[in-house]
């Protein structure tokens, strides 16, 4: 009924929205949505690293983007400047060497469309495995801290009086954010993965009333947008990845109605 390469997209998909679900909600709790941005434009860089040495391409976009990451929290330590200062500083700069380093690389050619918007349709059963033992990997990592991330997430102060090493916990969750660009880089691409983690962790906290609730609404608003967005793709010839983030987006405003509904209730 459908082709192979339809179906490995599918699986694909699936994959990474079992991941990027909980991984998402500490990105809207903690309101890291631009630290986000700031790995998936130095994934760019991973990408010309993978292409220079012929290495694997997750796996470098996966050392790339966690040691810029690292390099933000020691920046962090170290100087006076803010957050956001930090981020923009390193995520233009990353992009900026990425570009760079394609121009030197003047005799591989370059799918630059889909390094941008993803191509899921292009996964191979390599890619499949990267994803699914890669993915389970993360979420065994997550439930591990969870209780400190969380804590953290909450009360920053409590849990480092509680002993739980929020900074500990913080360090790890930013290697699990490079870790999912690096699976899902493929998937959608470097412009659309911070949606991937936004838009259905917002659409679930607009329908969910625990934390819990909202990391299964966040799941479960990223297969549908997975299987919404790759048969939308199919029946009108879209791009694959954007498609799969506007579908998230549709579930989001129907969130909206929702919200709407309840207020109106109340009311």
């Amino acid at each position: 009924m459908f082709d192979d390469f339809f179906i490995r997209a599918l699986f694909a998909g699936i994959g990474v929205a079992f991941v990027t679900g909980p991984l998402g909600c500490f990105v809207v709790w903690r309101r890291l949505s631009y630290f986000g941005d700031t790995l998936a434009h130095s994934a760019l860089l991973g990408v010309t690293m993978a292409y220079s040495f012929q290495f694997n391409i997750a796996i470098s976009v996966f050392i790339i983007s966690a040691a810029i990451a690292l390099i933000l929290i020691q920046l962090q330590k170290k100087t006076n400047l803010p957050g956001d200062a930090l981020l923009g500083l390193l995520a233009h700069s990353s992009l900026a060497v990425g570009l760079v380093v394609i121009g030197f690389l003047s005799f591989i050619r370059f799918d630059i469309m889909g390094l941008l918007f993803g191509d899921i349709l292009a996964v191979t059963v390599n890619d499949l495995l990267i994803i699914w033992i890669g993915g389970a990997l993360i979420l065994v990592v997550l439930k591990l801290i969870w209780k400190s991330l969380f804590a953290s997430t909450v009360n920053y102060e409590l849990a480092e009086a509680e002993g739980l090493n929020p900074d500990r916990a913080k360090a790890i969750f930013t290697i699990l954010m490079a870790a999912v660009i690096a699976i899902s880089i493929k998937m959608v691409g470097l412009l659309l993965i911070t949606g991937m983690l936004i838009i259905p962790a917002a659409m679930a906290r607009n329908v969910s009333t625990s934390p819990l609730q909202m990391v299964f609404y966040s799941i479960i608003g990223g297969l549908l947008s997975v299987i919404l967005g790759l048969f939308s793709s199919l029946e009108f010839n879209t791009s694959s990845g954007p498609s799969i983030i506007a579908a998230s987006l549709f579930l989001f405003i129907l969130s909206l109605l929702k919200i709407k509904q309840t207020a109106g209730l109340k009311n």
